[in-house]
């Protein structure tokens, strides 16, 4: 069973909760009545969002600092979500510029146990306790670039298998009470291009959300029972046209958006 609160609220575990689509999700979640475990490696910044979240909405936070692109990282992560959750959120995440021929094998290593083995682990941790309350909810955070190929290549194809693995597992979990999202916006006004280090001043303003935007699309198809949300009507658009097409001139369409040169 889920480990109770101390406040006896339910909890929301969230990856990457310092800033992005996390952050969102960490403070909505806070202001419908969780208390949170929060994982990121920035102690002062975990810190800091607790302390806000208890000030702003009562809510208590476990502050978990982690490196999930480690095993030891991972483990405690891991061993956290096992205990029992409401609510997981698999947000951690991160892409590279570079090309894939020439970029770090150490760097690819980690993008891939943060973006894939993080999230196979915490959900397979996270499922007994849920299917066993017939309650839960999992939002595993994936991207446009995991339905469109051709916009680089192990960040598209990290994101990818997390679609066909939401996919797979919510048929499995139809009739438990388990709820479960693969959820796929595309560009998005937060640090993650930034830090990757890609360039993105050729990208139209209007192909970006807000993170509000993609929290509020998610938590509503969640109750709509929507297994792949897609955020925004330009991006419904897009992943739409793209399956109507052939596969070659999707991969070229893609490809033109943000470019597939410069990032893996």
């Amino acid at each position: 069973m889920t480990r109770p609160s101390r406040s006896g609220k339910p909890v929301a575990l969230v990856t990457g909760p310092t800033s992005g689509i996390g952050d969102g999700f960490a403070r909505r979640l806070a202001s419908r009545g969780h208390d949170l475990v929060l994982v990121a490696r920035d102690e002062d910044r975990l810190q800091a969002l607790a302390a806000e979240l208890k000030d702003r909405h009562g809510a208590d936070s476990e502050v978990l600092v982690a490196d999930l692109a480690t095993a030891d990282g991972r483990d405690a992560t891991v061993e956290r979500a096992a205990a029992g959750v409401d609510f997981l959120v698999n947000n951690a995440g991160f892409g590279t510029s570079g090309e894939f021929w020439s970029a770090d094998p150490a760097l690819l290593q980690s993008q891939l146990d943060v973006n894939v083995t993080a999230v196979v682990q915490l959900t397979r941790a996270a499922l007994p306790s849920m299917v066993k309350a017939a309650s839960g909810t999992i939002v595993n955070v994936a991207s446009v670039a995991g339905l469109l190929s051709g916009r680089g290549s192990t960040y598209s194809a990290s994101k990818a298998y997390v679609v066909s693995l939401t996919e797979g597992l919510s048929g499995g979990l139809a009739g438990t009470g388990v709820r479960i999202q693969a959820l796929c916006p595309g560009f998005v006004r937060t640090e993650f291009h930034q830090r990757a280090g890609i360039e993105m001043s050729s990208i139209p303003s209007f192909m970006y959300l807000s993170v509000d935007q993609v929290v509020d699309a998610s938590l509503a198809d969640l109750d709509k029972g929507r297994v792949l949300s897609v955020p925004g009507l330009q991006y419904k658009a897009l992943t739409t046209a793209s399956r109507l097409i052939p596969r070659s001139l999707a991969r070229r369409s893609a490809s033109s958006v943000g470019s597939a040169r410069g990032r893996t």
